[in-house]
């Protein structure tokens, strides 16, 4: 379990294709922090520490992961948002995210305001996942409020601290991000269906 409050970015060092599987080894300013069998989100992807090598570690992605996510497409040198999971007692300050990608949005537009960004993202509406205005958004692993919320698109604003402490400073329209959508408006879009 996560809430979405990014700790810090890892960067791509190495990535090793195994059958359907990849291994990415990063690097992050807390490597010397972790252990083996830990479970860290990567862009909101949670995958499981297999190996730890002086300042890098490694994760392992499986095909499953690969074809829902953007992990494949980070290249070498490219920065993740990281978080570790949560630990029981302490405070809640993003939302409940459980670091389960629901699908891949492109970043359609960036306007730059006064002191802050406003990041439009279209999705596929095909997949039944909903966002509501001020409801909760993960995006790459970033606990965000929805501004504007539509059939197939949402908004987004981002404040300096959070540009400049998460990968959002590198994304431009195009960029494809992980979406992990509200676990209430799941299981309301869910019973909606049913009925």
């Amino acid at each position: 379990m996560f809430t979405g409050i990014i700790e810090g970015l890892g960067e791509l060092k190495e990535s090793k294709k195994k059958g359907d599987n990849i291994h990415f080894t990063f690097s992050c300013p807390f490597t010397n922090e972790l252990k083996i069998d830990q479970s860290l989100a990567h862009n909101g992807i949670c995958l499981t520490v297999v190996e730890i090598n002086g300042g890098n570690y490694t994760v392992t992605a499986i095909d499953e992961t690969l074809q829902k996510t953007n992990i494949g497409k980070i290249k070498i040198g490219e920065k993740v948002n990281l978080e570790r999971c949560m630990k029981l007692g302490d405070r809640l300050d993003g939302h409940i995210v459980q670091g389960h990608v629901d699908q891949v949005g492109v970043v359609s537009q960036v306007e730059e305001g006064e002191g802050s960004w406003k990041f439009y993202v279209k999705y596929d509406p095909s997949l039944s996942n909903i966002t509501v205005n001020k409801g909760s958004i993960t995006i790459n692993g970033t606990s965000l409020t929805v501004v504007d919320s539509g059939k197939d698109f949402f908004s987004v604003c981002i404040i300096p601290y959070t540009y400049n402490n998460t990968n959002f400073k590198y994304l431009r329209c195009g960029s494809i991000v992980n979406l992990e959508f509200d676990i209430v408006g799941k299981y309301l879009a869910k019973l909606y269906q049913m009925d």
